[in-house]
């Protein structure tokens, strides 16, 4: 799988680092999503039925129930991500226990989302005390670790609550740690499941210190 040309310039742009390598998605997981996004498609007169783990053909207009097509709700998530400072807050405990892991790790956040808006991301995380260099990527993730872990064969881990960001994380570097982080648990129900291998964490106070263990800090 090739790699995000634009997500590969910002990976060149980062100082080269050889300590334990830990890379975090943003959405539920460092900033609440699912919820946020609820509200705000109800201020847009929508409403997200969450009957199963996917965002399209799940959206309805409150007053009709009629469905909303594909191109809207496209549009509608792009303004969201512009606005996402007046909706997104962070997740418990997860500025605190990165903040341990950063003084003996490198850790890089990677979001999927589109680049136009890293700026505005970016800003946001620094106010929120999360101020670890952030990538934007719209291919799969794991080429992007692969690149950032590099030729060192140092140790790795991942946590998203995507299942299929683990996947591609999985194929591409073999040996990676996996965390599946989901801001959300009651969501777990409707979700595919992640990688065998990858380890089910609940939140951030159980997870940093399994992630702290598996880089060996």
């Amino acid at each position: 799988m090739s790699l995000d040309p634009q997500t590969l310039l910002q990976i060149e742009a980062l100082s080269r680092d050889r300590r334990p390598l830990l890379v975090l998605d943003v959405d539920d997981v460092l900033l609440h999503f699912v919820g946020p996004l609820l509200r705000y498609l109800e201020a847009h007169g929508l409403r997200l039925r969450l009957t199963t783990f996917r965002l399209f053909g799940n959206v309805f207009d409150i007053e009709t129930g009629a469905a909303i097509e594909k191109e809207r709700i496209s549009a509608l998530l792009d303004g969201f991500f512009g606005a996402q400072t007046d909706w997104q807050t962070p997740v418990d405990g997860a500025r605190e226990a990165v903040s341990a892991i950063a003084r003996d790790a490198e850790v890089v956040l990677l979001t999927a989302m589109p680049h136009r808006h890293r700026d505005t991301r970016r800003a946001f995380l620094d106010r929120l005390g999360l101020p670890y260099p952030l990538l934007t990527t719209e291919m799969e993730k794991g080429p992007a670790i692969r690149r950032l872990r590099g030729e060192t064969g140092r140790a790795v881990a991942f946590v998203d609550d995507m299942p299929h960001n683990l996947a591609s994380a999985r194929r591409e570097v073999a040996d990676a740690h996996l965390f599946h982080l989901m801001a959300d648990n009651s969501l777990r129900t409707l979700a595919p499941a992640p990688p065998p291998d990858a380890a089910i964490v609940m939140d951030w106070t159980e997870a940093g210190g399994r992630i702290a263990a598996v880089l060996d800090l």
